[in-house]
C-alpha cells in the first residue's frame, strides 16, 4: 500500500482541458487532465480518455480531436466539461480549424489533431494524435490539474 498517492499524483505537473471531438455529425466535449506531449516530429500528443464514455465513441467514429488549454481562471469550464450532460456543449462559441474538430473559443490555445492510433492503459485508452494546426486564442496562465482539488472525483478510486 502506498500512502497519499492521490497526493503524490498531483504532484505530476499538467493541465487541464476541454477535449473536442466529432465524428462529422455530432460533437462532444470532456475535460483531460492526462494529456502531454509525446514527440517532436511528427509533433504527437497523447490523450488519455475512458472507453466507456460518449466522447470515446466520436472520437473512435471521428479520429479527430482538438485539445483545448484552458486557464487558471476557467475552472468552471473544466467542471462544466467534467460532467455528463445531454448538451453541455451548448452556450459555448465554438470554431473549427482543419479536422473539423470543434475548438473552444475562450481556450487559451489549441491543438487540431487526427489520430495515429490507440493502446491500452489500465482502465483508459491512450489516443495518440498528430497535430494538425494549433494557435494561441487568449492571454493567460494555464491551469494546473493539481489546482482542481477532488474535482474529477478521483480520490474516491485510490481506495
Amino acid at each position: 500500500m502506498i500512502e497519499n498517492l492521490e497526493a503524490l499524483f498531483k504532484q505530476i505537473s499538467h493541465g487541464v482541458y476541454v477535449i473536442g471531438v466529432s465524428d462529422g455529425s455530432h460533437q462532444s466535449a470532456f475535460t483531460a487532465a492526462w494529456v502531454m506531449q509525446v514527440s517532436f516530429n511528427p509533433p504527437l500528443l497523447a490523450i488519455s480518455i475512458n472507453p466507456e464514455h460518449y466522447s470515446y465513441q466520436l472520437l473512435q467514429a471521428g479520429g479527430v480531436c482538438t485539445v483545448n488549454v484552458l486557464s487558471k481562471n476557467q475552472y468552471a469550464l473544466a467542471e462544466h466539461f467534467g460532467r455528463s450532460a445531454h448538451d453541455k456543449m451548448a452556450g459555448f462559441q465554438w470554431q473549427k480549424d482543419k479536422t473539423g474538430a470543434p475548438i473552444l473559443s475562450e481556450s487559451l490555445a489549441y491543438f487540431d489533431c487526427r489520430v495515429s492510433h490507440y493502446t491500452d492503459a489500465g482502465d483508459h485508452k491512450i489516443a495518440i494524435c498528430e497535430v494538425i494546426s494549433a494557435a494561441s486564442l487568449n492571454k493567460g496562465h494555464p491551469l494546473l490539474y493539481n489546482q482542481t482539488g477532488d474535482m474529477d472525483g478521483s480520490s474516491e478510486l485510490y481506495k
